[in-house]
């Protein structure tokens, strides 16, 4: 079992930058695909970022690229979420996932655990 925490949201102006934490503990998820999703009020939940288990295969959804950065620190047991140049239109729940098999995957399905979220909000 894989236990995921997310933390680093908040409230930030429009241009601001946030980093988002995702924390496991329980089995190791050294040898996992990482991904991080987002879901707004009313939409759909959508992929965000995602990174190979070895860190050096890095995806990103077309409307973050080039702001956002994702990283992970096996040692820590750690994946991050750089977000810079924020817009009102990243505000959502941001979601870490887990994939326990394969490389990153940008459904949802395709994850096998799941954080809580945390609420990042970008005021214009």
């Amino acid at each position: 079992q894989v236990q995921l925490v997310e933390s680093g949201g908040g409230l930030v102006q429009a241009g601001g930058s946030l980093r988002l934490s995702c924390a496991a503990s329980g089995r190791t998820v050294s040898s996992s695909a990482m991904g991080w999703f987002r879901q707004a009020p009313g939409k759909e939940r959508e992929f965000v970022a995602g990174i190979s288990w070895s860190g050096s295969t890095t995806y990103y959804a077309d409307s973050v690229k080039g702001r956002f950065t994702i990283s992970r620190d096996t040692t820590k047991n750690t994946v991050y979420l750089q977000m810079n140049s924020l817009k009102p239109e990243d505000t959502a729940v941001y979601y870490c996932a887990a994939r326990g098999r394969f490389g990153v995957s940008r459904s949802s399905s395709d994850y096998d655990y799941w954080g809580q979220g945390t609420q990042v909000t970008v005021s214009s």
